[in-house]
């Protein structure tokens, strides 16, 4: 796999690797962490929601400064390092159940990431720009993202035995650890970088950085500020005011407006020559939010359809293994005792006084009837967080096979453009979301538990319309990019990561508002081909963009 790629990929492979062991157990934990009501923050569905939604956005929203820095200032070496220990800094303290320390810790994991998560992307594109390695950009790309999903896939494993075993606190620090280790093998590699981590330093016609902290940065603060005290008009649906939904959603848009404004000002100040390349790069970026508006679902809503929805009961040599791997936990069925492990709480008045009161276990509350136990009988479930490895899972089962049909039709001379790639994967991610409203019906709209399958055939389909997009998203980037901007460029993609990410947290605070939850999925599928139609008609312009730039 390695032979006819530069040596640095190993080690890039494997730094991403364990960057992502890190980061994907900490997110397949994190709201149910923050929903636990004995050792978590026990936060509702909503609240949940909306603090994951804004925390996955401004993780990837800080790219946008962490590329520029990286461009004009450290380097990617510097860079890279720097946004990893801050990183595993910000895992460790995680799991410090304090709320001022929840918020410390996730500021430095979205600090961190903004250091590290653009500039390993544009490392390696740096690479695959010698004229012997051009032809391979899109497939080493696909080998760099299977390495983020073996990190993705194994993690969870880790996270469910170490918080059944120990706790949610040293589930975090494996996390930390991980990070941890993705620097040190990053560091090993060092010898075969060479010349390609070191800053581009600033270029002719660049913006100076204090103009960049005085017209984009500070504004972006302010308007952050304004969007978080800016209120709106009370519904029945937007009860505390606010414009979008919740105040740091309101903060969040409005912080983004000046960057947008930035993304946008590089299109008309740039050269003539660079102005469609540019160009078609925003389109796309402004395409792909509606993707990662649905994809990040597999964290919140996703997640929560894993917990409640999914039959996760297992029996015989199956919950054996399990057990033993400390990857189930065993809940007892009472309807009446306030002593149950794995249980819901709801607030009840009584002489005058709140209390909260514990309902049986919310995993029983849709059971079928032939399946609910006998009084005071226990049966072992599978950890909730492991339903976080179906999508990587996939990624690793699929990306040879995606690699060898486009090997296969490049042999042919009739592999698609990149631009043609992102617009069929769009169209299949739209196609996935079909099988969880069959799901919905099959489970009388959550009245029963559905079998797992429907999450893995789910994620399975969207794994392809994944590795059609996000691979070559990231590809698209490095080919058609300036060269003294290819890093700020590369922090734009993650800027439309960001406010997809946001708009997934938004998406996933609506989950308790829909009654009949195939309304739910029918909104995402039409997101998704709303998208879809929109980049089928730039595709034509994309491509005749790619070739007058003498890029395949």
């Amino acid at each position: 796999m390695w032979k006819n790629h530069p040596k640095a990929l190993p080690y890039l492979f494997l730094s991403e690797m364990w960057e992502r062991f890190g980061y994907y157990l900490m997110i397949g934990i994190f709201t149910l962490y923050l929903k636990d009501v004995e050792a978590g923050f026990a936060m509702t569905e909503k609240e949940a929601s909306d603090l994951y939604g804004t925390f996955i956005a401004l993780v990837f929203l800080t790219p946008f400064i962490g590329g520029l820095v990286a461009d004009r200032y450290l380097g990617y070496k510097k860079s890279i390092v720097i946004g990893g220990i801050m990183m595993g800094a910000g895992y460790f303290m995680m799991g410090i159940h304090s709320l001022p320390m929840l918020y410390l810790a996730m500021t430095l994991v979205i600090v961190g990431n903004g250091f590290f998560k653009p500039n390993i992307s544009t490392l390696l594109g740096n690479f695959y720009s010698e004229e012997k390695y051009i032809d391979k950009k899109d497939e080493g790309y696909n080998i760099f993202y299977m390495g983020i999903n073996v990190g993705a896939f194994i993690c969870n494993f880790f996270g469910a035995a170490l918080q059944i075993l120990l706790g949610w606190q040293y589930a975090f620090m494996a996390a930390g650890l991980g990070m941890f280790i993705g620097v040190i093998v990053f560091l090993l590699g060092t010898k075969h970088y060479g010349t390609k981590t070191d800053k581009k330093g600033v270029q002719q016609g660049d913006m100076p950085f204090y103009k960049i902290v005085l017209f984009i940065l500070v504004p972006s603060v302010i308007f952050g500020i304004i969007g978080w005290f800016l209120k709106g008009v009370t519904s029945e649906t937007n009860t505390n005011s606010a414009i979008f939904g919740s105040d740091s959603t309101d903060a969040f848009i409005f912080a983004c407006i000046p960057i947008i404004f930035f993304y946008g000002s590089l299109y008309f100040k740039a050269k003539e020559e660079e102005k469609r390349p540019i160009g078609a790069l925003l389109s796309i970026f402004a395409v792909v939010i509606l993707f990662w508006a649905v994809f990040k679902l597999n964290g919140s809503a996703l997640t929560t359809w894993a917990d409640r929805y999914t039959d996760r009961e297992i029996t015989g040599t199956t919950q054996a293994v399990f057990s033993n791997l400390k990857l189930a936990k065993e809940i007892e069925y009472k309807k009446d005792t306030t002593e149950l492990y794995d249980a819901s709480f709801r607030l009840q008045k009584e002489n005058g006084e709140v209390k909260k009161v514990v309902d049986y276990p919310i995993y029983f509350r849709n059971v079928h009837k032939e399946k609910i136990p006998q009084e005071g009988s226990k049966i072992s479930i599978w950890a909730t967080n492991l339903s976080q490895s179906i999508n990587p899972g996939w990624v690793i089962i699929l990306t040879p096979l995606v690699v060898a049909f486009f090997t296969f039709l490049r042999s042919r001379k009739k592999e698609p453009s990149t631009p043609t790639k992102i617009a069929f994967g769009l169209l299949i991610s739209a196609l996935s979301v079909l099988v969880m409203v069959a799901a919905v019906h099959i489970g009388n709209n959550g009245m029963e538990k559905v079998s797992v399958w429907w999450l893995v055939a789910n994620y399975g389909i969207i794994t392809i319309g994944e590795l059609f997009l996000s691979p070559m998203g990231l590809s698209i980037v490095s080919k058609l990019s300036p060269k003294n901007i290819t890093a700020l460029m590369m922090g734009g993609w993650f800027l439309s990561t960001s406010i997809g990410n946001k708009l997934s947290g938004v998406l996933a605070s609506m989950w308790d508002s829909y009654d009949d939850k195939t309304n739910f999925f029918w909104l995402n599928f039409g997101l998704l081909m709303f998208a879809t139609v929109l980049m089928f008609a730039l595709v034509k312009n994309l491509n005749k963009v790619m070739k007058d730039h003498g890029i395949n």
